[in-house]
């Protein structure tokens, strides 16, 4: 049966194919053709018993882990001025986000369109199966949370997807169809708005710590995300940034009920031995003894000349602004140090590895890398004490929001309000400044604690410190709409001599970088922010033209 549905997969789109693949084989989705029927159920029939619905709702799961445990999910991060790929191998539909030239045919965004139609196809089912289904009315507790979670996933995939693309077909059922339109980005926000808010009424306050599962706490905060969106471009609610900001409000006034907080050292955040924690709101878990492992991290963060993968690199440019603070004389340098290594140890083998760590033979620098010469992520390569950095997989969660991210949703938001911007505000913007210092987040610091001035374009140059290399810088310059300030002109070009030539003889001298590694071949008007609907999605339906 499964060659006959690999048959089916190549001739069908997104919309199309959960009714043929439903119908003619009363079978699983599309995307997953070696999941496990044991894990999940997505056959069309009312649920008999609580398990049948929890089965499906792990599988819901699994799909998700699935798409999000590589880059390819995340894609449209590349667009950002802090990251940046190779400028040879065969990273190029990576490229074509980093140069703002994008092509229908990118294979990296046809495969988040089906992921996500993927992953939506299965929440439209167990919501339809669930509506027409007969469970004992003892399970009614664990219904509803499970009715939550389904809820949850199908507005946060919605959102991601809308980000991408601006414009997307709402698929609300798992019915055939022959000519689904787009809707536009308002029309999204609302039927996210409303899978979130459903979310919320069904959702427990609480559920484990770093849990995978959300809670009425996640939801609130993804609305906070969400409120921001809308707030900026495309379509420019102002009146969302009140509504934004009471959201996060609300988080912060009860992240101990929701089990949330941030945590005082940001390097555990990029450890194995700290993946589950109290700053993630929402994650990702994997688990690499399991065979549930994230390929997101690790060597692709690493350069060819040291045996990596050579994927995702950090802007020279973005890199060296991050030194610049008043003030205060070691601004930013503990976050700069938790989210870059400027060098890597290395073994006899010339490698990075845990064992240089202790006892390393020679030393890299990217300054001096014969590969590419941009500096590395330590949030993507993780600690090298902990083996990472010299495979493809890890056992590292992956953080769909962090608590850190409400604080200053809160206050930038607050402050696109309108009116005198509250203490707390403030306070918030300065809890994160404070831990980006290594000082206690409680305390005021008066050489860096922010009072005044214009607290929304002060927050969005904090959101560009605390989150580089996280893959979400570029939805704030579509938002903001400062693609253009942030990447044209000499934006992201370094600004100091930095670099090494390897002449024919051996031997080195210094060498300017002039020009980021990928130049922008791309407009960076607001016309080019969205990625183009996947081509072999609008040859199956011209409606999406």
């Amino acid at each position: 049966m499964k060659s006959k549905y690999k048959i089916i997969k190549r001739f069908t789109g997104a919309f199309l194919v959960s009714l043929v693949s439903i119908a003619s084989f009363n079978s699983c989705e599309q995307f997953d053709l070696n999941e496990n029927p044991a894990e999940s159920q997505f056959i069309v029939a009312p649920y008999t018993t609580i398990n049948e619905m929890e089965l499906a709702v792990t599988g819901m799961y699994g799909k998700f882990r699935d798409a999000a445990q590589k880059t390819t999910f995340y894609v449209s991060g590349w667009g950002g001025d802090d990251i940046t790929t190779h400028p040879l191998s065969n990273k190029s539909d990576f490229r074509e986000y980093d140069q703002r030239s994008l092509t229908p045919y990118n294979t990296r965004t046809l495969d988040t369109w089906r992921n996500v139609y993927g992953l939506i196809r299965s929440a439209n089912t167990v919501l339809e199966n669930t509506a027409s289904s007969t469970l004992a009315s003892t399970e009614q507790a664990r219904k509803n949370v499970l009715l939550g979670e389904t809820y949850f996933l199908r507005g946060i995939m919605f959102h991601h997807l809308v980000r991408v693309h601006g414009k997307i077909v709402i698929k609300l059922d798992t019915k055939l169809s022959e000519n689904p339109v787009l809707s536009p980005t308002v029309d999204v926000y609302k039927q996210i708005e409303k899978d979130l808010l459903l979310a919320e009424t069904l959702l427990p306050t609480k559920t484990t710590v770093g849990s995978a599962r959300p809670n009425k706490g996640s939801v609130r905060a993804m609305l906070a995300r969400l409120y921001l969106d809308w707030a900026g471009f495309p379509v420019k609610d102002a009146t969302k940034n009140a509504v934004a900001a009471s959201s996060a409000k609300t988080v912060i006034d009860n992240q101990t009920s929701f089990g949330f907080g941030m945590v005082t050292d940001l390097n555990s955040l990029w450890s194995e031995a700290g993946r589950n924690n109290t700053e993630s709101v929402f994650t990702v878990e994997f688990c690499q003894a399991c065979g549930l492992q994230n390929t997101k991290y690790g060597m692709l963060g690493i350069p060819g000349d040291i045996f990596g993968w050579g994927e995702t690199f950090a802007e020279v440019r973005f890199y060296e602004d991050f030194d610049k603070g008043t003030n205060y004389t070691n601004f930013n340098s503990y976050r700069k140090n938790a989210t870059y290594y400027e060098t890597l140890p290395l073994d006899a083998n010339g490698k990075p590895s845990a064992a240089a760590v202790t006892a390393p033979v020679s030393t890299w620098s990217w300054r001096e890398s014969k590969d590419v010469q941009t500096p590395v992520f330590r949030k993507v390569i993780g600690l090298l004490s902990e083996g990472s950095g010299v495979n493809f997989n890890t056992s590292r969660s992956d953080y769909w929001m962090r608590m850190s991210e409400v604080y200053l949703i809160y206050a930038e938001a607050s402050g696109a309000a309108g009116g005198l911007v509250s203490p707390d505000a403030w306070e918030a913007l300065n809890k994160v400044r404070r831990r980006a210092n290594n000082l206690p987040m409680n305390t005021p610091a008066p050489l860096i604690d922010l009072i005044s001035g214009n607290i929304v374009d002060l927050v969005f140059t904090e959101r560009k410190w605390e989150f580089a290399g996280e893959y979400v810088r570029w939805n704030d310059l579509v938002r903001k709409e400062k693609v253009s300030e942030a990447l044209g002109g000499t934006a992201r070009n370094p600004q100091v001599t930095i670099g090494t030539k390897f002449n024919a003889d051996g031997s080195k001298s210094p060498m300017a970088l002039t020009k980021p590694v990928n130049v922008i071949l791309g407009s960076l008007d607001n016309t080019n922010y969205y990625a183009p609907i996947p081509q072999s999605e609008v040859d199956l339906y011209p409606s999406l033209k």
